[in-house]
């Protein structure tokens, strides 16, 4: 109802006071009761649909939280047992100033983490009840736009795709995710107590192996697997396949589950190099032609090592490493996470666990959870909440569609997580706490050898050191640390740590790893990508063979992209 002033025609004059006679009431026709009777079953209908968002929200925010905290009571708990076993030298004065420290680096990366998380929810909130108040307004008065039901509607499909839909995509992603070694598109070669050896076989059937062309051994790394090497092959998004749809001879080196075999669980950097040299025999017995190591970040490192070790002689004659650490204590990030740590906890006790049999490895769990903590502002669990549900905003207004690719990394990120051998993880350890010397020595040795940059050169091995511009795992400077001892071709990646196995592996993409990027939009240096660095390897040993699949100029994209480019020096 609506109260309106007006005069009556029996009115005084004006400045006259008015009486109640001279009142008129008169039907609203902005609040009827039709309107008010709508408006009731609207707010009960948004009220029903904003407790259950509510409710959808408050699990994920769980969830996520309990996810991430996960790794912490290990590590509490090897904490414990460090304490007993690891830490009883010193006074216990200084232990307990070593614990105080360490509580203070705690509280920091706490409160860090906090900020992440307010900074997120305060975000996403006010953009939430800006467009909460359009919604009203718009029900109010009766526009055509978003009202407060629809607003209801969205919020709770968003919220429901975050918190339920999503973590099934992820699951139901698995059929077609990494590795499937029981069909048909994977020959097992070769095996010993710790690793089998796989060929790759094309997903395009018209390509052919070429059965004595150069072969290519991709080792992946220990920490998250292999299965991000092989990411989508039915959607032409895989490393491993982005070789042998180029009639590559491709084979993938496999580490055995760790949990079943105690040779792997007791696995040293030796066995890694040895098992290595007896794929590659045979594979010099398959193809006739000495083979590539190529090796994605960890993968990489141990293939640098295994040259360097001079057990590799005569059998391979070319190297690929992507985004590989050769010098971990370039990495600023990660190392001075670990300066932050007392001396006494800079020790990897503290991240094993026994396993049934006696034997101990390191804990993946905790191993990843240390990155996270590296990058707290980007890694706390509401942080990664909210960034999750921006992912998905955009589309709430439609049926949620869910980005395969998206799913596919968080598999890959949650399931893959494995353990790893303590010796193994020990030389990873020492390249981060200690540097390459001024000579290329780097800190850890092989068969009671050094081990020396410079005897990549001295073997004339060919070398493609891949990176990624936005790479926060393995810093640039960490992985053109060789150059300041050997000449070595370059590739800068764009985006992530990932991005070359994820992104570029696609044949269609703009930096696709058969160009040549100085035809191609990623860049104008001559650079080109690891398929064909291999391809043109092949080429140079048989100038004469015709390549199937294996086009001899790159085709053109169509749109500019970022850059692929070797850098201006070796320090750059």
């Amino acid at each position: 109802m609506e109260v309106n002033l007006e005069k009556s025609s029996s009115s005084d004059t004006a400045g006259q006071a008015q009486s109640l006679a001279d009142l008129k009431i008169k039907q609203s026709s902005i609040f009827s009761p039709k309107l008010l009777l709508t408006l009731n079953a609207d707010l009960i209908e948004a009220f029903v649909n904003t407790s259950r968002s509510r409710w959808f929200q408050l699990l994920g925010m769980m969830r996520y939280s309990s996810g991430f905290m996960a790794p912490f009571w290990s590590i509490l708990r090897n904490f414990y047992n460090g304490g007993q076993n690891i830490s009883n030298d010193g006074s216990s004065w200084g232990k307990s100033l070593d614990f105080i420290k360490l509580l203070l680096f705690e509280v920091q990366l706490t409160a860090k983490g906090a900020w992440a998380d307010m900074s997120a929810i305060s975000r996403y909130h006010l953009h939430e009840m800006s467009d909460m108040l359009t919604a009203v307004e718009n029900t109010l008065l009766e526009k055509k736009d978003e009202d407060l039901v629809r607003y209801s509607e969205r919020q709770l499909r968003l919220m429901d795709t975050v918190v339920n839909a999503y973590p099934e995509a992820v699951r139901e992603v698995e059929s077609e995710y990494g590795f499937h070694l029981d069909t048909d598109g994977y020959v097992k070669v070769a095996e010993t107590d710790r690793f089998e050896l796989y060929q790759v076989l094309p997903t395009d059937k018209k390509i052919k192996v070429r059965d004595h062309g150069k072969p290519v051994m991709i080792i992946p790394p220990y920490v998250l697997g292999a299965n991000i090497l092989a990411f989508l092959p039915g959607e032409n998004r895989s490393y491993v396949h982005a070789f042998a749809n180029h009639g590559i001879p491709t084979y993938i080196r496999l580490v055995k589950d760790i949990n079943k075999n105690p040779a792997v669980q007791l696995m040293r950097g030796e066995d890694d190099v040895l098992d290595t040299r007896y794929f590659c025999e045979k594979l010099l017995e398959r193809n006739g032609r000495p083979v590539t190591l190529n090796g994605y970040c960890q993968g990489g490192f141990m293939a640098v090592l295994g040259i360097l070790s001079g057990e590799l002689d005569g059998l391979v004659d070319a190297l690929t490493t992507c985004v590989a650490p050769m010098d971990g204590s370039r990495s600023k990030g990660l190392v001075e996470y670990i300066e932050h740590l007392p001396y006494r906890f800079r020790n990897l006790g503290y991240a094993t666990k026994v396993l049934p049999n006696g034997n101990r490895v390191v804990d993946g769990k905790v191993m990843s959870w240390v990155y996270k903590l590296k990058s707290i502002q980007k890694e706390s669990p509401l942080f990664t909440f909210y960034r999750d549900i921006g992912m998905f905003e955009a589309g709430a207004q439609k049926v949620p569609r869910i980005n395969k690719v998206a799913a596919a990394i968080s598999h890959w990120l949650t399931y893959d997580i494995t353990n790893i051998p303590v010796e193994i993880t020990r030389l990873s350890f020492e390249s981060y706490t200690k540097p390459v010397a001024g000579d290329g020595t780097l800190p850890v040795m092989l068969f009671g050898r050094s081990l020396n940059f410079k005897r990549l050169k001295e073997k004339g091995i060919k070398w493609l050191i891949c990176i990624a511009e936005k790479d926060e795992l393995v810093e640039e400077a960490s992985a053109l640390a060789p150059l300041n001892y050997v000449d070595a071709e370059v590739t800068r990646f764009p985006k992530g740590h990932t991005s070359i196995a994820v992104s570029w592996s696609s044949p269609a993409a703009e930096c696709a790893l058969h160009m040549n990027y100085d035809k191609a939009p990623c860049g104008t240096d001559n650079s080109r990508g690891p398929v064909r660095f291999q391809l043109d390897l092949e080429e140079e040993q048989s100038p004469k063979h015709t390549f199937q699949g294996a086009p001899s100029e790159p085709r053109k994209q169509s749109k500019p992209g970022s850059r692929a480019r070797r850098p201006a020096g070796p320090n750059s």
